[in-house]
């Protein structure tokens, strides 16, 4: 129930004059829940809020919007990137997401902070040069925060970003290696002076793997027996298995007579228990074969498009790349509409006509 308390005092005014002044006393009272006041100048004001709070408490989001309103932005990043971010892989990008989300609304309360408002902000970035997709990485490091603010400490009745649409990004690249590009790139890798960036990136376009799960990869994800590699610290948490085959299992096994006892890494850095960093080896590589505009993760793009120009399905390319969904590989779909179209003209030449 809600009381609404009439009180009537007189104070004197600047002028000396003495005056009457009132207020209105609400208390909400509840069975269960704890008594909530509060006093306006207006008794319509009063009314209102007593049945607005009342209505609050009774379908539960009443004092979980009290507790909003006492947690600032920065409070809520600060907390998420002490005792959440760590669990992460990658946290660089992450830090940077946070600063800024802090920098700009980090004063404003989870209960002031509207789908609206980081909408705005959001915006703010694609006006200064940040792409949608960027512009999304930045939401969804917000959106993770607020998510455990609102499910695991319980400081948000709802989190905002559920209003928030994420931007239509654009199809992902697929810049992959031709025949001749693919020859020129392996011919400066073996002329490297780096001895083993030429294996590193047999291995990277054999298999499909990322580049860090190739840079870290150890002695013991090798299984020669079956001429199989197990990535088990991947993108999406999930164990993949892949076979190697042709000239990297060959290399890989020349290599493993002669691997180093002070290490489990197969390419170790000048400290054995770190991966090497091949950055300069590939950039010189890159520019010896003189190919344009060519990335490292651009490799793994080569695989999947060799992997349809050879006829394997969607969920085959899904499978030897670690995607869950089938998404991730539509980019690659029109390689196999050619390699589907091919084998049909060879067939209606031979059979049909």
């Amino acid at each position: 129930m809600a009381y609404i308390e009439k009180r009537v005092w007189q104070h004197t005014d600047e002028s000396g004059q003495v005056k009457e002044k009132t207020a209105y006393r609400v208390q909400v009272r509840l069975k269960g829940h704890p008594t909530v006041s509060k006093t306006f100048d207006r008794k319509t004001d009063a009314t209102k809020w007593a049945q607005k709070t009342e209505t609050e408490i009774r379908e539960r989001r009443y004092f979980k919007k009290a507790t909003a309103e006492k947690h600032t932005l920065t409070e809520t990043l600060d907390r998420w990137e002490k005792d959440a971010l760590p669990r992460f892989k990658d946290q660089a990008k992450p830090k940077v997401h946070i600063r800024y989300w802090r920098e700009s609304i980090g004063a404003v309360t989870l209960a002031d902070l509207t789908p609206s408002l980081i909408i705005q902000y959001r915006d703010k970035l694609i006006r200064e040069g940040k792409s949608d997709s960027t512009a999304n990485r930045y939401t969804t490091t917000l959106s993770r925060v607020l998510s455990a603010a609102e499910k695991d400490w319980e400081w948000l009745d709802e989190s905002p970003m559920r209003k928030v649409r994420k931007l239509k990004e654009p199809r992902g690249r697929v810049r992959f290696l031709d025949d001749d590009e693919r020859a020129r790139l392996l011919n400066a890798c073996q002329e490297s002076h780096n001895p083993d960036l030429y294996l590193a990136v047999l291995l990277s376009l054999s298999t499909g793997a990322r580049r860090s799960e190739i840079w870290g990869l150890t002695w013991s994800q090798i299984d020669f027996n079956k001429s199989m590699a197990t990535f088990h610290e991947t993108k999406n948490n999930e164990r993949r298995t892949v076979p190697i085959r042709g000239k990297a299992l060959e290399l890989l096994t020349e290599k493993s007579r002669l691997r180093r006892i002070d290490t489990d890494l197969l390419f170790p850095g000048l400290d054995p228990q770190k991966p090497i960093d091949f950055r300069t080896a590939w950039e010189n590589a890159v520019t010896k074969a003189e190919l344009t505009d060519f990335r490292w993760h651009d490799l793994r793009h080569s695989t999947a498009s060799y992997l349809a120009m050879s006829g394997a399905t969607p969920s085959e390319i899904a499978a030897v790349l670690g995607h869950k969904t089938l998404a991730m590989v539509k980019r690659y779909a029109h390689l196999t509409e050619q390699h589907t179209s091919a084998i049909l003209e060879r067939m209606n030449s031979k059979f049909i006509g």
